[in-house]
């Protein structure tokens, strides 16, 4: 498992993992020429899940389970708390499971983070080979692992699918989702390939508390496993990560697709503030961010506040540029689909003629 982390950050680190278009290029503002606010009045606070941040930005869950981590979490969530935003730690599935040490997880307990979100996966929730099931007794060592607000449950079929080691039975998991939500807050979360409406009304009749849509668009995890099934020789594994490498619903439409009357997080392709403004543009309550601050915390903790500073300086400049003072208002604003976006708008029905 401590091997298998190591892999995935080396390898997102070191290779191209995302698809060939990022759809969130495909969304445009409408530029206001006279924007008659000052950037100074602009505010770009916001309340999810009870919790108050700086900007809708979260740093979404990455990893743990081996020796660096603790440095990354730890310079992750220095800049989280610094900067006054959301962040996610990875699956803490190795520790549940596997007995693996967990500082790489309490050393965020650290950091005053306004929004701490534990990481469970939801093909632990049910018997998988000898592995006892993850329960409720779990969820909540992770939520106080971390001193966690809420519970992400990742699903990451796509990744199983092709990871040589991974888990393939799904038989009973909304079951399972269902018994943790009713006692422990939970935000549902896909991890590169989205969410439909259907399974978002699902998640919803189920309990939790919020979808994080993690569409296709940002760091697909059949590329990276492709990349290791390449090292280890193993063809079938690495035929499936090419073919599925580009597998999912594109973030901006899954974001359509999951507003159900819940928090929705836009994971998926997110790099600067100009995508965080697209996502809140587009509906979300936040975005989140992952490649982008693992790059930065490999480097120090003062690098993940420079990124988020200027991501949040990215959103404020469009806000401005589009006259919009408060987050609410960018709610609000007007955006233009092009492309291949506006085509799977087109098709599923969701401009309305």
């Amino acid at each position: 498992m401590t091997e298998r982390k190591r892999d995935h950050v080396d390898i997102v680190l070191g290779k191209e993992v995302r698809p060939r278009h990022n759809h969130w290029d495909d969304v445009h503002f409408l530029h206001r020429a006279l924007p008659e606010i000052d950037l100074e009045e602009i505010d770009t606070g916001v309340t999810l899940f009870g919790k108050r941040l700086a900007a809708p930005l979260i740093i979404s869950s990455m990893t743990g389970g081996f020796e660096d981590a603790v440095r990354i979490n730890d310079n992750l969530a220095y800049g989280a708390s610094k900067v006054g935003v959301g962040m996610g730690v990875g699956s803490q599935r190795p520790v549940l499971q596997d007995q693996a040490p967990e500082d790489s997880w309490t050393v965020v307990e650290k950091h005053s983070v306004p929004l701490m979100i534990a990481n469970i996966g939801a093909p632990q929730l049910i018997r998988q080979g000898e592995k006892e099931p993850l329960g409720l007794e779990e969820a909540r060592r992770a939520l106080q692992m971390v001193g966690g607000d809420i519970l992400a449950i990742h699903f990451n079929y796509t990744q199983e699918i092709v990871q040589p080691e991974g888990d393939r039975r799904a038989r009973g998991v909304l079951e399972a989702v269902r018994t943790i939500a009713k006692e422990l807050p939970v935000l549902a979360k896909e991890t590169g390939a989205g969410i439909s409406k259907e399974v978002a009304l699902q998640l919803k009749e189920a309990g939790v508390q919020g979808i994080d849509i993690g569409g296709l668009g940002g760091t697909s995890f059949s590329a990276v496993e492709f990349y290791r099934a390449q090292m280890e020789g193993m063809e079938q594994k690495e035929r499936l990560g090419e073919v599925f490498w580009e597998w999912g619903i594109p973030s901006p439409i899954s974001l359509f697709l999951s507003q159900v009357g819940l928090p929705v997080i836009a994971t998926g392709g997110i790099r600067n503030g100009l995508d965080v403004a697209k996502a809140v543009a587009l509906g979300s309550s936040a975005a989140g961010m992952a490649s982008q601050m693992l790059r930065a915390a490999e480097r120090s903790a003062e690098a993940v506040v420079r990124e988020l500073e200027s991501v949040i300086a990215e959103l404020k400049a469009v806000m401005f540029l589009t006259g919009c003072t408060d987050v609410n208002r960018l709610h609000e604003t007007r955006v233009v689909l092009t492309g291949p976006t506006k085509d799977w708008a087109n098709s599923l029905g969701l401009l309305g003629g």
